[in-house]
């Protein structure tokens, strides 16, 4: 059975651009390892000293306990927008918890089977670049992000000028709309039977990215993940699933922790200690039992 083209069911594409869904088209939800498993697991991963289920980080003090409960720290002016496929939405509970944590607004737009603002002139891609940019226009309206950030998805098919136009336009929408772009290079992933004749393409959007953000006169950068991910999916540090695409996790904690130092920088703010959010209640995410994660 396919779905506009797409084999219904796809590992990140359960629905095409169903947005939000917290599902990545798996079998049905494991039990996830305890809240106490998991912190231990992202205290090795992230080198921090994580206490007890649900309790305070060391020296995490209020802020700890506000991003413990889901409250954020003071807010900082900041509002970050992000944009994506499901391997996106895989580490937005962290991302939410450690900007969040940092003072720093967040709304999750990415989209499980969907996300790309590059129409490839196929089908499948303008299809879903089409409900994109219209969930974007949304977005900024409703929203008003300071900071737009889009990590390339595994949709952004097309020859490489295409992908290029897409982002330069991403770049002057976010100008207009008084934003900061930041485009992210997507994390290695296994490229199977769905995705080995768009490989060449999934090859060229991180540099048509690059180069997007080079011509837009600052309104754009570009933030390369392969020091964070390495460039092998199957190495370990890249920190895939068991279904080679998605993250766990530790994966999650792990680009949250990364992607919050590098837009600090970007966007003037000081990125929460880890200690603060790590161990929150993002870990019980439904999308991770669905990744079969810390079973």
């Amino acid at each position: 059975m396919t779905t506009g083209g797409m084999p219904a069911g796809r590992c990140c594409d359960e629905g095409m651009n169903s947005n939000h869904s917290g599902s990545t088209g798996h079998a049905p939800t494991r039990r996830i390892a305890s809240r106490a498993a998991i912190a231990t697991a992202l205290a090795a991963v992230l080198g921090v000293a994580l206490v007890g289920c649900g309790g305070q980080g060391k020296d995490s003090g209020q802020q700890g306990q506000a991003a413990a409960s889901g409250e954020a720290a003071a807010d900082n002016g900041a509002k970050v927008l992000w944009v994506g496929d499901s391997i996106a939405g895989a580490e937005a509970p962290a991302l939410e918890a450690a900007l969040k944590a940092s003072g720093v607004g967040f709304k999750d737009a990415s989209s499980d089977g969907g996300g790309t603002v590059v129409d490839g002139g196929d089908e499948i891609t303008g299809k879903i670049s089409g409900d994109t940019w219209k969930q974007l226009a949304g977005d900024i309206q409703s929203f008003r992000p300071t900071v737009i950030a889009y990590q390339v998805t595994t949709y952004d098919w097309g020859a490489q000028d295409k992908q290029r136009a897409a982002y330069e336009k991403l770049a002057r929408t976010a100008k207009d709309a008084g934003a900061k772009l930041v485009l992210v290079a997507a994390p290695p992933i296994k490229i199977d039977e769905f995705y080995q004749k768009h490989e060449p393409q999934m090859r060229t959007a991180p540099k048509a990215a690059e180069e997007a953000a080079k011509n837009s006169g600052g309104a754009a950068v570009f933030l390369d993940s392969s020091p964070l991910w390495g460039t092998d999916a199957g190495a370990a540090k890249a920190q895939r699933s068991s279904d080679g695409i998605h993250n766990c996790q530790q994966g999650a904690a792990a680009f949250a922790k990364w992607f919050s130092e590098q837009l600090g920088r970007q966007a003037g703010f000081t990125p929460a200690t880890v200690d603060t959010w790590a161990k929150g209640a993002w870990t019980g995410d439904a999308r991770y039992g669905n990744l079969k994660c810390g079973s």
